[in-house]
């Protein structure tokens, strides 16, 4: 039996994660729906503010949504931060495009993003065999490309049916469902944090940690940089329409690296900073620009790395953070890796406006200072195969 057969006929497992993909899709639809909505009456710039405002709310709740997960339960916390998102994206469809109504919704809607990602993530060492943790990593982490695809043609096809307020309410019927889902399974509701000594620090009371979190931040820089780069590229070859296609393609170079690495046992405290020069020498090739059928294959190729590198910063931070912080480091790590996507794509911006190899070169630097926080964090001190680090913060 494959790992992939194996995990998926494992209880509860296909249902999570078709709640956690469905209830996640507004990840990213709602930046689509945010901007067609904002742009009909604001300028571009006004209407990237009010994106800016939504994704600025999911960074900055995240963590503290996933403390308190960890203190307590996951259903009232996803139901609570689903339906103030929902209240948040309904606020913005009815504004009348009031620019701070519709500023003050799209913050509220960022705000209550549930935290699904990190609360599915803290379940697998419940629902699979230790042996098998990884693994399940790499696939959740692997069909999440799956949202990055369908999430902006769930917006275009709300849109194109009742108008750009109708992307917003779809987002929001989405991540209810998807909440409403996961929410009642079995599993979620039993599962309970760990009884633990508590800090006001959390999992950032470890200093490898926040390295490793540096580290994120850069290789989210260098993803995040992509769409900005492949836009200016689809722009100067003549056909802006092309840019959704490369990024398709790079998703599903994702998509497969995930579910190769599957196969693939977990290693030791190399692998992290092995599979992080994985990524960044993928952006290496990029640089010579070639044609739209050779580029999409090349940018295949840059996202197979990603799924590699973000199993291995999960698995080493369940080894190093302490006991009863599991969802809140998970949490952070997806802050960290949105905190640097945005700044990733704010800088290449105006990269690409000096020229497109500028544009694209952001990528293996930025992939290069990743390299090197992963090193520094995984090949210095102790590795602990428990939480034992931690507990001399604590």
């Amino acid at each position: 039996m494959s790992a992939l057969t194996k995990l998926l006929s494992t209880a509860y497992v296909k249902r999570l994660l078709i709640a956690s993909q469905t209830g996640r899709l507004p990840m990213a639809s709602a930046p689509l729906a945010l901007l067609l909505f904002a742009r009909e009456a604001h300028s571009l710039t006004l209407a990237g503010l009010v994106v800016g405002a939504y994704t600025a709310g999911m960074a900055v709740s995240a963590p503290i949504l996933a403390r308190i997960v960890d203190r307590w339960r996951q259903p009232p916390v996803l139901w609570g931060s689903a339906l103030l998102s929902g209240v948040g994206f309904v606020l913005v469809a009815v504004s009348g495009h009031a620019l701070a109504v519709t500023l003050a919704g799209a913050l509220l809607a960022g705000l209550g993003t549930p935290p699904l990602e990190a609360c599915l993530r803290a379940l697998w060492p419940d629902l699979v065999e230790p042996d098998a943790i990884a693994a399940a990593y790499s696939l959740d982490i692997a069909v999440q490309e799956v949202i990055y695809v369908t999430g902006p043609l769930v917006t275009l096809a709300a849109v194109a049916i009742a108008g750009p307020p109708a992307g917003l309410l779809a987002a929001a019927v989405l991540q209810l469902a998807g909440v409403a889902i996961f929410a009642a399974t079995p599993a979620v509701r039993t599962w309970r944090g760990v009884a633990a000594v508590r800090h006001w620090a959390g999992p950032l009371r470890v200093f490898r940690f926040v390295v490793i979190l540096l580290g994120v931040i850069c290789a989210g820089a260098a993803i995040g940089s992509l769409p900005v780069a492949v836009t200016g590229y689809a722009e100067a070859v003549g056909d802006r329409s092309i840019s959704g296609w490369l990024l398709a393609a790079q998703a599903t170079g994702a998509l497969i690296g995930g579910l190769v690495y599957m196969r693939v046992r977990p290693g030791g405290r190399a692998r992290l900073p092995l599979v992080t020069v994985g990524l960044a020498a993928g952006f290496v090739p990029l640089l010579a620009i070639p044609g739209p059928w050779p580029m999409a294959l090349l940018l295949a190729v840059a996202g197979l790395s990603l799924p590699p590198v973000l199993t291995a910063v999960f698995l080493t931070a369940d080894r190093l953070t302490p006991a009863g912080t599991a969802v809140e480091a998970f949490a952070w790590i997806i802050t960290a890796f949105t905190v640097g996507s945005a700044a990733g794509a704010a800088i290449t911006g105006p990269l690409v406006g000096e020229s497109l190899r500028s544009g694209f070169a952001f990528a293996p630097v930025a992939g290069l200072l990743a390299v090197g926080a992963m090193s520094a964090a995984s090949l210095t001190g102790r590795h602990p195969a428990d939480r034992r680090e931690a507990a001399v913060g604590s």
